[in-house]
């Protein structure tokens, strides 16, 4: 698959790079390469001797990867979800810093062949690796509407879930759901433009995204993952974009994990956490905002594993 040229500007690459505090010899992982933009700024502090290990599930990030990086012998390149980053041997020495930039990337926005956005007529589609797995076309196809429902009041927290569901499974009856626009065009009827600078589709397009691409459960066994290849004082950063993602990356840096017990019994103290965060959630100031609106939302934390 040829890698298809669409610009991306990274968010808050300063506060990454001071918060990985790259060393010239170290070994880093950049989990979601994107095109690159974090991954370039890394590179230029590491030496002769330095690592930095490229993953991302979209085959055309890999293939741009490929293309600027394949042949430099100190970056290694997988193509495969951050998830799985713990089952590639060039992690096994250990990792000096991972960098996770968490959901949909502005190339993968701007292709409307990817179904991501509901701004351009595509497929809806939404995978970031559409090699393996179900559409969003698919999965809409085939879930009962207590799961649709379900779906886009977890990931998108839309009030309106259970009246969206109703009319996706009403239409699906007559015709099925195959293009953005036709999906978008059926939430605008059903809900109406209710907020204000958002469109209704936002918040359904968003949990559809998070279903098909399974990415919070992913996100979890990422974070595992980091934790278990970083050596000591190895840093982990992690840049979210929504409520939902930035939660989980701020839970599990407090060592917080649900626990099940019999009722009457005491909750057992939570163990200490293997990591300790370096500072506070930091967010991209006004002129990078300006410059870039993507960065609005970001959310970036560090953390460092304990000795």
């Amino acid at each position: 698959m040829s890698a298809i040229r669409l610009e991306h500007t990274p968010v808050m690459v300063v506060q990454v790079l001071e918060g990985l505090a790259v060393e010239p010899e170290g070994i880093y992982l950049d989990g979601t390469f994107g095109r690159g933009g974090h991954a370039r700024e890394v590179l230029k502090k590491l030496g002769p001797e330095g690592r930095l290990l490229l993953m991302d599930r979209d085959p055309v990030a890999i293939a741009s990867a490929q293309c600027e990086f394949g042949d430099d012998s100190r970056v290694a390149i997988r193509h495969a979800d951050f998830a799985e980053l713990a089952q590639w041997p060039e992690t096994e020495v250990g990792l000096n810093g991972v960098l996770f930039d968490l959901g949909v990337s502005s190339p993968q926005l701007d292709d409307a062949a990817r179904g991501f956005s509901f701004q351009s007529e595509g497929p809806l589609d939404m995978r970031m690796d559409p090699t393996r797995g179900t559409s969003a076309a698919q999965w809409l196809a085939a879930a009962d509407e207590q799961d649709i429902a379900d779906v886009l009041w977890r990931y998108g927290e839309e009030k309106m879930s259970r009246r969206i569901a109703r009319a996706i499974v009403e239409r699906r009856g007559a015709r099925a759901l195959t293009t953005t626009r036709e999906l978008a065009d059926l939430l605008v009827r059903s809900v109406g433009r209710r907020e204000r600078h958002k469109h209704p589709a936002t918040r359904t397009f968003q949990a559809l995204r998070i279903q098909v691409n399974d990415e919070l459960n992913a996100l979890q066994r990422g974070l595992e993952a980091a934790r278990m290849r970083l050596k000591p004082g190895g840093r982990l950063a992690v840049i979210s974009f929504h409520s939902l993602e930035d939660r989980q990356v701020k839970q599990f840096i407090r060592g917080e994990r649900a626990v099940s017990v019999r009722r009457g019994l005491p909750v057992p103290p939570a163990a200490p956490s293997a990591l300790v965060a370096i500072g506070k959630a930091q967010f991209a100031e006004a002129a990078e905002v300006a410059a870039n609106p993507r960065a609005r939302s970001a959310v970036l934390r560090i953390a460092e594993k304990r000795a």
